[in-house]
């Protein structure tokens, strides 16, 4: 799909968001009786919500900040000033509902959902093909369904918005539980609608794993093991995912949609807008070929001791180098996933892997439970790593050796917080690597943003 995302980002522009974005309605509506009148429109505002995937307040920033830096993978060291003050707070547990990166992705996410709402509203009336519209339909829902993962797992309590906004309209809150609830109806819908694989061309849209992949973690984070288990097994024996045979070779523009993954956000160089910008995030200057490097989400010392000696994740999941911060030397530990030499500041054709089949196969083991089977799974990802295997007489209980196991193939790829939440640890884990971090003012949610409450008066804030 990169070569038709050149012509997204003005797209993006047209479905733009309400003043108050909650409404979650787009404030330029074109003529509508001039759009949503044949395949090619839906397919563009398709398009708008896959590019609206690249944004700040989604993949691009705030989602990393908030499912890494939350749980002990990454902090921001040092540096609390500007910007990074934000990273810091969200780290700390200190943030307010002023926070910008929570607010971005209050908003960020809540624009893909206002997409996918006119395009699932719009589409019933219009005859195309068939085959063609269930496609269209499981991609929107699809997308809503991920941004509402999202959702849930950060706010627990939000409005759960089904149809486009009508001004006038009252948002109520719901439970994260009637969220995920609508989402395993929805993404059960989207697995039978979409296809196995695209053509070239289309790489890179929603396909039958995508859903399925998201609907397995949903149902892990109700408590419904076996019916996740159903899932991931449809994934493993019928939609032809496998490891690459290296590490390495998941990593960097030349290895994207591979056959290990199952969904990535798509990003393209090129001066555009389209460039991601984790390279320059996340290296230090010191390592950076382009532009400043601002050594940001950087992997903790939780999470570089995490590490087997010999595992061959390790170097290329992080680095450490050595920094010169006036005139003082400081070792600085940094990500090495989504490094790459871009063209320009900020510009990067490396794309974000949201899902891939080791993820799958770790899942399993954890739907099935202790068992041969599960530690087998297991086994799978650490003899890619250059492991030795694990089994029932291995120290460590078996979610122990599991969420481990999870930390170090996954690292960096936000899945870290949601794991800790829902494997039930996340005050242990937390206050084991930040001993400074009381367990009292860990909280299992972020907080609404103030400007919600603010246009909501019927909104109840968090306060776990």
């Amino acid at each position: 799909m990169k070569n038709k995302i050149i012509i997204l980002l003005a797209i993006v522009t047209f479905w733009g968001c309400s003043e108050d974005f909650t409404e979650l309605a787009p404030i330029s509506n074109r003529n509508e009786a001039d759009f949503f009148n044949d395949t090619s429109d839906f397919i563009a505002s398709l398009n708008a919500s896959y590019a609206a995937l690249q944004n700040p307040g989604v993949y691009g920033r705030a989602y990393w900040t908030m499912f890494e830096m939350r749980g002990d993978n990454t902090d921001q060291g040092p540096d609390a000033t500007g910007l990074a003050r934000q990273y810091t707070e969200i780290n700390a547990f200190t943030e307010d509902p002023l926070n910008e990166q929570v607010g971005a992705a209050w908003d960020g996410s809540y624009l893909v959902i206002a997409n996918c709402n006119v395009v699932l509203s719009r589409i019933e009336g219009v005859e195309i093909d068939a085959t063609l519209k269930n496609r269209i339909i499981g991609e929107a829902l699809f997308l809503r369904s991920l941004m509402y993962y999202h959702l849930g797992i950060a706010f627990g309590n939000i409005p759960l918005q089904l149809t486009p906004f009508i001004p006038g309209d009252e948002l109520v809150q719901v439970d994260a539980s009637a969220v995920y609830t609508q989402l395993i109806s929805d993404l059960t819908t989207a697995e039978a609608n979409l296809p196995v694989s695209y053509p070239a061309s289309d790489v890179g849209r929603a396909t039958k794993g995508a859903a399925a992949t998201l609907l397995a973690k949903v149902l892990l984070t109700v408590g419904q093991d076996s019916d996740a288990a159903t899932v991931l097994r449809r994934i493993v024996d019928n939609y032809g995912y496998s490891l690459v045979p290296n590490y390495a070779d998941l990593w960097g523009a030349a290895n994207e949609n591979n056959q290990e993954s199952i969904f990535e956000v798509q990003y393209i160089s090129g001066g555009i807008g389209q460039g991601s910008a984790f390279s320059n995030e996340f290296s230090p200057s010191a390592i950076l070929q382009t532009g400043q490097g601002f050594g940001r989400n950087r992997p903790t010392e939780t999470m570089e001791n995490a590490y087997e000696a010999g595992d061959l994740r390790f170097e290329i999941s992080m680095g450490t180098t050595w920094i010169n911060e006036d005139s003082e030397v400081e070792i600085q530990n940094y990500v090495r996933k989504y490094e790459s030499d871009p063209p320009t500041e900020n510009d990067s054709d490396i794309n974000f892997i949201v899902f891939r089949y080791a993820d799958v196969l770790l899942m399993l083991a954890e739907a099935l439970g202790e068992s041969g089977e599960s530690y087998a799974l297991i086994n799978q990802v650490r003899t890619r790593a250059g492991l030795p295997n694990i089994d029932a007489t291995t120290p460590g209980t078996f979610d122990e050796k599991l969420l481990n196991e999870r930390q170090v193939e996954l690292a960096f790829e936000n899945h870290r917080w949601p794991d800790l939440k829902r494997f039930g640890v996340a005050v242990q884990k937390i206050t084991q690597a930040e001993p400074l971090i009381d367990a009292g003012s860990i909280r299992n949610l972020f907080f609404i943003p103030q400007r919600e409450l603010d246009i909501n008066t019927n909104f109840v804030q968090n306060s776990n």
